[in-house]
């Protein structure tokens, strides 16, 4: 998954999408569909196209209820929201990166929430991202499927069992996240880019059983950045004219 340029508008994301997805389709891609808020059906080795909305937490809420992000009553056009969009192929283990040069999670709300689909509706809780003092740089999101369809998406957690040394302190016993004075946009020497892990389990459409999920753990006592540096993709804009 190559990077994609930065781009202003929502509307040029899908068109830039639609683009790339129709190279790729002749590559064993059965999956039409390219809008994160669509239903759809895959199967191993199609593209799934999904989206990470960033706002605040209180914004993912509509009487104290969650919305998924597609859902117009969370009003999130309106707001600094902001989303990134990814294609990653059906059960392959995927690393998708968010630039810290062009983005800072804490100026628009310091929370994720990842989605996709408009019947089902799936989302994620919201997850801390970041905000004026340390952000969370690596995370890993496991996308489930009943035969074919998005059923949920979870954040898996793993503790702080690596997180050592000056620039990094442990947040709930749960998640490493980097003193933002260390970061490169604060003159740091530390990368702060947002990273996810992806992962599938569960069915697809032909009933066979997607296994990445099960590999991550073995994968965990490498570099995943190292591994998958060529498999970096993001898109990224604001809400506005999408919703």
């Amino acid at each position: 998954m190559n990077r994609a340029t930065m781009v202003g508008q929502i509307t040029l994301v899908v068109m830039m999408m639609t683009a790339t997805m129709m190279i790729t389709a002749y590559g064993g891609d059965t999956n039409i569909v390219f809008d994160p808020c669509s239903d759809t059906k895959v199967q191993k080795s199609d593209g799934f196209t999904f989206g990470l909305a960033f706002s605040s937490k209180d914004s993912f809420f509509f009487n104290q209820t969650q919305l998924s992000p597609c859902d117009r009553r969370l009003s999130l056009a309106g707001t600094s929201a902001q989303l990134a969009v990814f294609r990653p192929k059906v059960d392959e283990i995927s690393l998708l990166t968010i630039n810290s040069t062009t983005f800072n999670p804490s100026l628009f709300g310091g929370y994720m929430v990842a989605f996709a689909g408009r019947q089902y509706a799936a989302r994620s809780p919201p997850v801390f991202v970041g905000d004026s003092s340390h952000t969370i740089t690596s995370f890993t999101l496991v996308l489930e499927f009943q035969k074919g369809i998005l059923q949920n998406l979870f954040w898996k957690k793993f503790g702080c069992s690596s997180c050592s040394g000056p620039s990094l302190v442990c947040l709930n016993n749960t998640d490493c996240a980097v003193l933002n004075s260390k970061c490169k946009g604060n003159d740091g020497d530390i990368d702060c880019g947002v990273g996810v892990q992806l992962a599938f389990s569960g069915t697809d459409k032909n009933e066979n059983v997607l296994n990445s999920w099960y590999e991550v753990a073995n994968l965990r006592q490498y570099s995943l950045y190292a591994l998958y540096s060529n498999l970096r993709g993001s898109l990224t804009s604001s809400f506005q004219n999408m919703f």
